[in-house]
């Protein structure tokens, strides 16, 4: 070990060096006399690492993914589908009875079409990649006030409604760019990209009654009863559980899936004017939208033994776990304290040749590997003593936790932990508010969440040495008293 001994003189540059905040549990106090003396030094250590499966993470993204893709670096597939509900307004109406135009041969309200659309801000992949998809009914609802993981698959659980019974399971094949709309309407301005699902079928209900499709059982149900259209809880239970979006085939593409839309098209007069209308219901945060996602857990494993480096990959995927050397920081320093943790993890540069590689985690946050589920579970935020962000640096290839003392502390102080010394770096999704205007003006950190996109990066580290990540520490000791 180097250890370099800073001279009293270097104090106020130290000092500059050193975040304040109240992880140093031995710092004196900020006004020191002229019979103290303060001696620093400072040593650096290695760091060992590893790669570990994720298997599953808690799903709480605000974005939903549809789609499947093959990691170019790793060659993993990824598949995700999405379970969506629709929200109802307290205020929800549709045109009245009698203004209906639309009608079957027995003078009954009927909707002309129902479709669901799915639209997406953004897209890995090739947006022409052909790809097969089943929509399936939901049963039931998928509780609110229950933790959700990524492998949550409501057709296995028994949510899907048998087609037997009359359950919707529309197939059909698509393209994110869909041709099957007319260029005059894809190009028109406001235009917005989305998965288009059509439920013009003949639809049966659970009390045995067939209508023409999904949405003329939707008319009729409303007029039945409108205030179950007025009650999300009801909407829920009684009318519409939500719909279940499953990849069956193909791969190369992958949609961020913002927002699903239903829709019921019929003919309304209004004002002696008959014209083709619809009415819509929406997802939204106040209904769960979650992402069922699939991975090849023996493939993650044999990425997990490779040696040389380490894994970041999402979702679900890798992360990587470091054991810090806090015997070795804290040996012969019972008196001193801990000003100062700084680790530095570089990234190494993906090596191979594809037109759609995954993208590089943006965000990484450092927590003890026996809180990282309550961490996530808790909505907990990164606290700067023991839960730390990173953010990437393109220009030095890297992610700087510049003071992790306060984790050091934690594990000096219990050293009884089961994962001692131990903790984990997660790619995380920030959602972030602005407050404050003009020169005081700041983002602020309102939610940290399991990242859910593609990405996916190789570490330096994990070598036999363990050498290539180092924790660099600055000691301080007061004397004189």
């Amino acid at each position: 070990m180097r250890r370099n001994f800073i001279a009293a003189f270097m104090l106020a540059a130290c000092i500059g060096m050193v975040s304040c905040d109240d992880t140093t549990d031995n710092l004196g106090g900020s006004l020191i006399d002229n019979g103290d003396k303060l001696s620093i030094k400072a040593d650096t250590f290695n760091v060992a690492s590893e790669t570990m499966v994720a298997d599953s993470v808690i799903a709480r993204s605000s974005t939903g993914y549809l789609g499947r893709m093959i990691d170019p670096e790793t060659n993993t597939s990824v598949t995700g589908n999405l379970m969506s509900q629709f929200h109802v307004l307290s205020n929800y109406e549709m045109p009245a009875k009698d203004s209906i135009m639309s009608r079957d041969a027995n003078n009954e309200i009927i909707a002309d079409s129902c479709d669901i659309r799915l639209y997406y801000s953004n897209y890995y992949g090739d947006s022409l990649s052909q790809m097969k998809l089943t929509t399936y009914e939901l049963s039931k609802p998928v509780e609110e006030g229950v933790t959700y993981y990524s492998n949550f698959d409501p057709e296995t659980r028994g949510y899907i409604r048998p087609v037997a019974q009359g359950g919707i399971a529309e197939k059909r094949s698509f393209t994110l760019t869909d041709y099957t709309e007319a260029d005059s309407i894809r190009k028109m301005k406001g235009y917005n990209r989305n998965i288009i699902v059509r439920l013009n079928n003949p639809y049966k209900d659970k009390a045995g009654v067939t209508y023409k499709n999904y949405g003329t059982y939707l008319l009729r149900k409303y007029h039945q009863d409108p205030s179950a259209f007025r009650n999300p809880y009801r909407f829920l239970h009684e009318v519409c559980p939500g719909f279940y979006f499953k990849i069956d085939g193909g791969y190369g593409s992958m949609a961020h899936i913002q927002t699903a839309q239903l829709n019921i098209y019929f003919k309304n007069k209004q004002n002696g004017k008959v014209s083709a209308i619809s009415t819509s219901f929406v997802s939204t945060e106040e209904v769960l939208q979650l992402t069922n996602f699939s991975n090849d857990n023996t493939q993650l494993q044999q990425l997990a033994n490779e040696s040389g480096h380490t894994y970041l990959k999402t979702p679900a995927g890798l992360f990587t776990k470091l054991t810090l050397p806090v015997s070795d920081i804290l040996n012969g320093h019972s008196t001193d304290s801990i000003n100062s943790a700084k680790v530095v993890l570089y990234r190494e540069n993906n090596s191979s040749i594809s037109g759609y590689q995954f993208g590089i985690p943006q965000n990484v946050v450092m927590v003890p590997a026996d809180s990282l589920h309550s961490f996530f579970a808790n909505n907990r935020l990164p606290d700067n003593k023991t839960s730390f962000l990173a953010s990437y640096n393109k220009i030095t290839n890297s992610y700087v936790f510049n003071n992790i003392s306060g984790i050091i502390n934690l594990f000096a102080r219990n050293t009884s932990m089961p994962a001692w010394g131990k903790v984990v770096i997660v790619p995380v999704e920030l959602l972030t508010v602005t407050q404050g205007s003009g020169s005081n003006q700041k983002k602020v950190i309102t939610k940290v969440s399991h990242d859910m996109g593609l990405s996916s990066t190789k570490l330096l580290g994990n070598t036999s040495t363990g050498k290539n990540i180092q924790i660099s520490v600055i000691y301080g000791k007061f004397n004189g008293r």
